[in-house]
Formats: structure tokens, sequence, C-alpha cells
């Protein structure tokens, strides 16, 4: 047996000189894997391929899904911009809240994304919507755009800055009443945002236009809508008051010498009044003042310790020298009153247009009650400029008027009276 051995191994046949065996396995193994890479790279070239609709379906899903996390966005910052301009209405500010939102392309899908659509989107072309084009870009930030503005509604703007950027103003949503041209009243109109030298934009340092009862240009901006306005903020003896406390004494009566005549009757925007020709006077604390005119606030301006009337009447004295007396009536609400009705029934159809009605007379008498005790103190009128050094006659009767005729006025002004002042120590008399 042990003989047999070198016959057999003399059989086996000997490898090359110089070339180890297992580096000829290695290479031949080699060459076999490169075969077969080369074989498979020739199939995939030469197969027919097209695009995958399943990729190009979550393609197309991506990119819509990105535009409208980008819409979604921009939508919150908006409303995030009213909410906070919102806020500082409430604590008593009125600036313009101002607020950039970025509007950035359709977001671009990952790499490995991109990659794993790039064969079959490189022989067949995508349909149109699914191609990111500028245009198609373009078109989406229009529609972005417009969104915004339909969020928005007439609370704020969207404006456009600069690329990629869009500027977001928000501002109080008050409807400015119509034009008047009236002495005693103007309507409102809403504060605009100026542009800034270096972009974007600020709110007005202060409220402009026409004053009004309500909204940015209300009473508490009266003094700052103009430099005449400005006795509105600072003055010391400005009406209305609460009146309290009065000096009960032995005050001369005021003598009243109101006749029947002809009038005028204009709705100023803030008011209805009736403009009276000369003949009508009022005599009080030894001076004589002249009738000029005499309008209407709902609710009453003027307070009895604390107690607001339905409404109130102003008469409005001047006399030779230019001073102003004010005779307040109270209104409240129960029978009808005659002078009332006639007035409106004269009612003229625009604002801002005086109506002269010559056929018809009233009696501006009859606007008084017939007590005629009166509180008097020294005050302003009440409404820009706020001129002080006014003297304020308030009958202590109210003079009853029917709940119709307190709704017709109503309906043309539902407020319409200026906040309560302070008495600042000033001294109130009453008749007994």
């Amino acid at each position: 047996m042990e003989a047999e051995k070198p016959a057999e191994a003399a059989a086996e046949p000997a490898p090359p000189k110089g070339m180890p065996r297992g580096k000829l396995l290695a290479i031949a193994g080699g060459g076999g894997v490169l075969a077969i890479g080369l074989l498979a790279g020739l199939l995939i070239w030469l197969w027919p391929s097209g695009p995958d609709p399943a990729a190009l379906k979550a393609a197309r899903e991506r990119r819509a899904a990105a535009q409208a996390a980008a819409a979604a966005s921009a939508a919150q910052a908006a409303s995030a911009a009213h909410a906070s301009h919102a806020a500082s209405e409430a604590e008593g500010g009125e600036p313009e809240a101002t607020q950039h939102a970025a509007a950035a392309e359709p977001e671009t899908p990952p790499a490995a994304e991109a990659t794993a659509s790039a064969p079959a989107e490189a022989h067949a072309p995508a349909p149109p919507a699914t191609q990111p084009t500028p245009a198609m870009a373009e078109a989406s930030l229009d529609h972005l755009q417009r969104r915004l503005g339909e969020v928005l509604g007439p609370r704020g703007a969207v404006e456009a800055g600069r690329a990629g950027e869009w500027r977001v103003l928000t501002r109080a949503s008050v409807t400015p009443p119509a034009p008047a041209t009236a002495a005693s009243g103007a309507p409102a109109t809403v504060a605009t945002a100026r542009q800034h030298p270096a972009g974007g934009s600020v709110a007005d340092p202060a409220p402009r236009g026409p004053w009004a009862y309500e909204g940015p240009t209300g009473p508490q901006a009266w003094g700052r809508l103009k430099p005449e306005y400005v006795t509105c903020a600072n003055g010391k003896r400005q009406s209305p008051i609460d009146i309290r406390d009065g000096l009960a004494l032995d005050l001369e009566a005021v003598r009243f010498e109101y006749q029947p005549g002809s009038f005028a009757i204009i709705d100023t925007g803030s008011t209805v009044q009736i403009n009276l020709p000369p003949g009508n006077a009022i005599e009080v604390s030894g001076r004589r003042y002249e009738l000029q005119q005499f309008h209407f606030h709902r609710p009453s301006e003027e307070r009895i310790d604390g107690r607001r009337f339905d409404m109130d009447v102003h008469l409005v004295h001047r006399d030779a020298e230019g001073r102003t007396a004010i005779v307040a009536v109270l209104l409240e609400r129960g029978a009808a009153q005659p002078l009332l009705q006639t007035l409106w029934n004269h009612l003229p159809l625009e604002k801002g247009e005086e109506v002269a009605v010559r056929n018809v007379s009233i009696d501006p008498a009859q606007l008084l009650p017939a007590d005629r005790r009166y509180y008097t103190y020294m005050g302003s009128m009440t409404t820009p400029p706020c001129s002080e050094g006014v003297l304020w006659v308030v009958l202590q009767q109210p003079l009853s008027v029917s709940a119709a005729q307190i709704d017709i006025f109503s309906r043309l002004y539902p407020m319409n009276a200026r906040p309560i002042q302070q008495s600042a120590g000033r001294m109130i008399k009453q008749s007994n």
C-alpha cells in the first residue's frame, strides 16, 4: 500500500511552473464575475424601458404635499399676524401689525427619490403637470398669494417684497361712514401703512383722517388727528361729565326767547342737525346768546348721578363776542314728541345735503320741559376741536319721546356720544 502512493502522486498533472494554484483560481473567478456583470449591463441597456407609473405618481404626490405645506405655513403666518394685531388692540394700541411671510419655491424631492425615478424619467418625459417649470412655479406662488388675500379679507393685504418674499399687512376692519362736510361731524377713515426707506412697511405714528365715534379715529384718537384737535387729549375742562354733588343754590332762571320759524335740516354724517335763522335767544348770567342750531345724540352724552338717558338734544348758542352756551335737554322713552316727529318727516335722503323747509315752521320752545331748573358748569364742545370755555346748562327734567322716534334716529346713528370726561374738581351748580 505504501509503495503505491508515489505512483498515484506521479499520475496527477503538475501545475505550471512559477504560478501558484490559488492565484489561478482567483483570476478565473474574477473573470467569471466580470463576464456576468458585462452581460447583465448589456441586457439592461438593450432591454426596452419606460416610465414607472407608480414612481411618477409618488413624485407627483410628494410635490403636491410640499406645495400644500407651503400654503398652510403662509396662511398660519397670516393668522398669527392678525391675532397679534387683535391682541394689541385689546391692550389699547392702534398700530398696524406688519408681518413678513417668505414664499418658497415648491420643494424639490430628496436625492434618493430623484435617483429612484431618474432611469424612467431619462427615457420618457413626465406629464406636464409634474414638471416644476418656472412658469408653473410662478403660477403656484400667485395662487398662494390670492389664497392669503382671501384668508385676510378686509383685515389686511398681501404685498410683494423682495424676491421670494411677501409682506402681510393687517389692520382693523372698520368700515368708514359716508363722507360729510358739516361742521358738527365727519366720518372715520382707516389708518394706512407707509413704505419704510429700507424696505417693508411701518405703521403711521398717528391715525389720520376725519374724526369718528368708533374705530381708529374714535374719541381716544381725536387729539392726535390734527394739531388743532390737541385740546381733545390734554384739555382740563372737557365735556360731557357725570353730573354729581352739585351745589344747590338759588340760581337765576334762564330766560328763553324762542319763537316759531323756518328751519333747515341736515344729516352731517355724525348727527341730525337743525339750522335756524336769527331770532331765537337765551339770557343767562347777564349775557345774551343767539340760538344757532341744535342736534341730537344717542345715548345721552350727559349723565346725572351715573344715569344715562336714551337721547339728548344740544341747543347751541353764541353771543356777540363768540362765546358759546349750550342748553342740554335729556330725552327719555315715553309719549311721542310732536316737534321731533316733524323733524323726522323731513330727514334728507343724502348725508351732507341740507334741506331748507320753508312751508313748515317749528318752535324750539317745544323741546323744553315744563320744569326748567338746571345744572350748570364750565366745559367744552363734545366734538373736535373740543374747544373749552363753554357754558353748559343741563335741564334737570327729561323730555319724553316715543320708542318709535328713538328707533328712527338709532337706525341712522346707533351710537354718537363722546365718552364721559373727568370732572377734575370743577364746580357744579344746580338751581333749587
